[in-house]
This record gives C-alpha cells, structure tokens and sequence, in this order.
C-alpha cells in the first residue's frame, strides 16, 4: 500500500527550530521528486520546497529560502525539511507528496501540487508566542 506520514510537527516559538519528516511507504522515494507544500487558514495551498534524487536538484519558495533545508535519506526512504528561524507567517498544515520522475534522455518532473501522484495527510505547524 503506497502511504506517504508526515510527522514532526508542533508548537514552536517565533525564531525557533523544527524537523519535518515525510515517510515513504509502498514505493521508493528514488524514483520520485517530493515535495512540500503548506496551506494557512483561509488560504491557498502553497508549494515550499521540493527534492529530486534522481538529479539532485533542490527547490525553495522565496519565502522560505535561507531558512529552510530539504534532504532526503534514500536508505530509510525518508525525506526531511528542516526549519529554522520560523516566523509566525510560516504556520500552516504542511503536506508531502511524490511525483514519478520520468526520463527520457532528461529527468522530467515539476515539483507542482498539480503532478503529485500520492500525498501524506499533514502536520500542523504552529509559530506562536
């Protein structure tokens, strides 16, 4: 059963640090991009950051570029985002999904909500004093 668990989040102080992790079950993350995406009351989904094995390429939104870290641990099929100095703006559910990564003499994948082929339920992040 193809299953992707997020897990890592909370209640975190304005400035402060957490590790999210996205479990991959049921497929092998090497062969997919994943990504994460967060949505806030009353808003839009909102793509974050996004990682692919299969050319070791990276994304971040702007808003979080510099404060936010994507890695992937292929052996326990686990990818994680580290955030630092979280602001309050970064509260949000926070997503993980996969897209099958495609080559055809280039690797093709977009890292957009749109593509995703399997998405975790989420975690709730919460930056407040």
């Amino acid at each position: 059963q193809v299953q992707l668990v997020e897990s890592g989040g909370g209640l975190v102080q304005p400035g402060g640090s957490l590790r999210l992790s996205c479990a991959a079950s049921g497929f092998t993350l090497v062969n997919y991009a994943i990504g994460w995406f967060r949505q806030a009351p009353g808003r839009e989904l909102e793509d974050v950051s996004c990682i692919s094995s299969s050319d070791d390429s990276t994304y971040y939104a702007d808003s979080v570029k510099g404060r936010f870290t994507i890695s992937s641990d292929n052996a326990k099929n686990t990818v994680y985002l580290q955030m630092n100095s979280l602001k309050p703006e970064d509260t949000a559910v926070y997503y993980c999904a996969a897209e099958y990564v495609y080559y055809s003499g280039s690797y093709s994948y977009t890292c957009g909500a749109g593509a995703m082929d399997y998405w975790g339920k989420g975690t709730l992040v919460t930056v407040s004093s």
